[in-house]
């Protein structure tokens, strides 16, 4: 069972626990943590979601993530995440930006890494396959197909995508 930590609308933890599959009741939030991995040569790294996915499957992610634990911060899950779902391991981690929705608050950052390209690893259920894409590249993806590349509103303010 995974256990979230409820926080209200500014972000401020209100000390109670959420568990992950029940219902979140209105006006409690727990966070999410997502990283934009961009490459020292520029690219961006695009996860594609495992096809049993519920939500988006087989499509490319622009960023790995996912919530934050009970007792976690959000740059702690950030930085677990990123092991988890990509075999990177974090140095500096920037934060980009915030974002809420419904239930959740969103803390994304950006990791800036030199490691090969090829030493990206699947997270088993979670990820099929990954690519390396530039800026333009991204930006041609959502123009054709928006629905092909997952990325949250903040990312598309931040890469300045339409």
């Amino acid at each position: 069972m995974e256990y979230w930590d409820a926080y209200d609308a500014q972000g401020n933890p209100t000390g109670g626990i959420l568990v992950r599959g029940e219902e979140i009741p209105e006006g409690v939030y727990h966070l999410v943590a997502s990283v934009l991995v961009q490459h020292t040569d520029g690219t961006y790294l695009l996860m594609k979601r495992h096809p049993d996915k519920p939500n988006h499957p087989g499509v490319y992610e622009a960023s790995a993530g996912g919530s934050v634990l009970s007792g976690e911060t959000a740059m702690e899950a950030a930085r677990r995440e990123l092991q988890e779902e990509t075999g990177i391991r974090a140095g500096e981690l920037k934060p980009l930006y915030e974002e809420s929705a419904p239930g959740r608050i969103y803390h994304c950052f950006l990791c800036l890494t030199d490691c090969s390209k090829d030493s990206v690893t699947l997270q088993e259920g979670e990820t099929v396959g990954y690519r390396w894409v530039d800026l333009e590249t991204l930006k041609q993806m959502r123009k054709e197909t928006p629905s092909s590349v997952i990325l949250h509103q903040g990312l598309l303010s931040y890469l300045k995508i339409d």
